[in-house]
């Protein structure tokens, strides 16, 4: 069983910049994995030479951007990760949450790896 979890970080960056980032296969390449390619509304996530497949649950702009492992939902999972934005005009600063499952015994690495790949995205934004 999946469990859910959440983090968050505060970036300094535009909610434009951050959106193209987090919101269009190049951007996502970019920091998230190695490639990213998208055919008939299936995202292809590959590193290295392991690719997954997820599916583009729902996007608001500038909001959030939520995606579904394939395997996930041909398991019957209602299992997502999630990147949402919020901006706060006064600190000019973006506060980014991470929602994603997995299973307990992985929780320390799954939040390990968030920890890396948004490690690369404030490297690419200069955040």
């Amino acid at each position: 069983m999946k469990q859910k979890f959440e983090l968050q970080f505060l970036l300094k960056t535009s909610p434009n910049i951050l959106e193209s980032k987090v919101s269009t296969a190049s951007g996502l390449g970019e920091w998230f994995c190695d490639d990213v390619t998208v055919k008939n509304g299936i995202y292809f996530f590959r590193w290295d030479n392991v690719a997954e497949e997820a599916l583009l649950i729902e996007h608001k702009k500038q909001q959030f951007i939520r995606f579904q492992w394939v395997e996930d939902r041909d398991n019957g999972l209602e299992t997502y990760f999630e990147i949402a934005t919020m901006y706060d005009s006064l600190t000019q600063e973006i506060t980014l949450t991470i929602q994603d499952f997995c299973a307990p015994e992985e929780r320390q690495n799954s939040i390990m790896l968030w920890d890396q790949q948004i490690g690369n995205l404030k490297r690419l934004i200069g955040s």
